[in-house]
């Protein structure tokens, strides 16, 4: 059964599904099951081909058309409304994960913006070895390890970070330029492998 692909929807329904890992992370008491299960996100993602930012931009070397470009960053808008959206609900049917959302979101703006922005880099070169495997080689393999290990070292994801801000009721300055900064940093990583193996000449990107 084929769907119609719809970008800005697309990227809606991938923000739900990185909320859901998200809401499920900041429920779980034990940190290594829940970077696990967190893996559900980008599993439901791929397998149902929405659009999620942050396992396309590192493909954008190999297919920048205009529509391409469009598609994702439509994507990462969709993104950004399904988190809003899902992060309001989720807080309202579970107050106390609001807190817990909270108090990530205060450790994460304690940061320094170097800090951040690197953080989101390392998470961006795991998610774009996550979705290349499952892609190239058919394997879910890369999402069940590389999403645990993103999260467990304390790397920065925006759509996840997205959530945890909506979730905890962060709307400000500060927020919003730590959320960029962490895009930016995911953008790099995941086109750091593409562009050495583009500089390499190898066509497998």
């Amino acid at each position: 059964m084929s769907f119609v692909k719809i970008p800005l929807l697309d990227g809606v329904l991938a923000g739900l599904m990185v909320s859901i890992g998200g809401a499920e992370l900041l429920s779980c008491e034990n940190r290594i099951a829940g970077a696990v299960l967190f893996s559900v996100a980008l599993l439901a993602i791929c397998y149902f081909g929405f659009n999620l930012y942050t396992g396309k931009v590192g493909f954008l070397l190999r297919s920048h058309s205009k529509a391409e470009l469009s598609s994702t960053f439509l994507g990462l808008l969709g993104n950004l409304l399904g988190t809003l959206i899902a992060g309001l609900l989720i807080a309202a049917a579970l107050p106390a994960l609001r807190e817990a959302a909270l108090t990530a979101c205060e450790k994460r703006l304690a940061q320094l913006p170097l800090q951040t922005l690197l953080r989101g880099f390392f998470c961006g070169v795991l998610m774009y070895t996550a979705v290349w495997i499952y892609r190239e080689k058919k394997s879910i393999s890369g999402i069940v390890f590389c999403i645990p290990v993103f999260i467990l070292s304390g790397f920065e994801h925006s759509i996840a970070d997205m959530f945890y801000f909506s979730a905890a009721g962060l709307y400000s300055v500060r927020s919003f330029v730590f959320i960029l900064l962490v895009v930016l940093g995911n953008s790099l990583g995941g086109l750091c492998i593409p562009a050495v193996q583009a500089l390499k000449g190898e066509q497998n990107i």
